[in-house]
């Protein structure tokens, strides 16, 4: 069975050394923008959401999936904070690992954050990057509407392009496995779990609700974010928007 072969494939004894161990230098913190062709938008601090102040026992009793969303807009402000919630630098050390809002393995932090933008305040619909060292947006130019798109991708799931937004969750792999080898792959999983969670947990505090979303089309995904799925692929979605 596959899914045994991986369990058993990644376990220590199978495991060679390391890129890191072999002293090849580490890949880069995050993918980073040509910021001389490619506009950024800068998000406005965090803590000037609006919020509710819930303690965190409220919210994670609160805490449900929500799979439909009233017509209200986010604001850039409450997403400025859902984005610093979920992969939030709170440190780069030595330009060698970022400190985050989240745990990662080792602080690889092989994730990156793109959104679909349906309704938010102050953003024009379409498909964005979080630029988490320097908490900006990066919009990503495609041909056509994305949304119709990436909902055919989640297998047809209408929430994804009635929420306000749809997070969609990538893995860098090399980030990973540089200094874990083949078992990074199983951490990149458990890293875009724990940034789902916060999202569920911070979205209580601005009256959103959320939906995780694990059944969608990979290579579908992938091509729609024009990501090489050999060096990144899609993890994980979740759909967000006012309740």
């Amino acid at each position: 069975m596959i899914g045994r072969e991986f369990l058993e494939e990644t376990t220590y004894p199978y495991l060679g050394p390391s890129d890191q161990a072999k002293g090849i230098p580490q890949p880069p913190l995050q993918l980073e923008p040509d910021r001389d062709r490619q506009l950024l938008i800068d998000l406005p601090p965090p803590q000037e959401a609006p919020r509710l102040q819930l303690p965190l026992a409220a919210a994670i009793d609160l805490r449900t999936s929500v799979r439909s969303y009233s017509a209200a807009p986010l604001t850039i402000r409450e997403l400025s904070w859902l984005l610093w919630c979920t992969q939030g630098v709170k440190e780069v050390i030595l330009r060698q690992a970022t400190l985050r809002t989240v745990p990662s393995a080792g602080a690889r932090h092989a994730l990156e954050t793109y959104l679909l933008v349906n309704r938010v305040a102050g953003l024009g619909p379409g498909l964005y990057r979080f630029i988490a060292i320097g908490h900006q947006l990066l919009e990503i130019d495609r041909p056509q509407e994305p949304g119709p798109f990436i909902r055919a991708a989640c297998l047809g799931q209408e929430m994804v392009t009635d929420s306000a937004v749809t997070f969609i969750w990538t893995a860098v792999i090399n980030r990973m496995t540089w200094r874990y080898g083949q078992r990074g792959y199983r951490y990149v999983f458990l890293d875009a779990g724990h940034a789902c969670q916060n999202l569920y947990l911070a979205a209580q505090d601005v009256d959103c609700g959320v939906c995780a979303v694990a059944a969608f089309d990979d290579g579908a995904m992938n091509r729609i974010l024009g990501i090489n799925p050999e060096e990144q692929f899609t993890l994980y979605l979740a759909t967000l928007g006012k309740r």
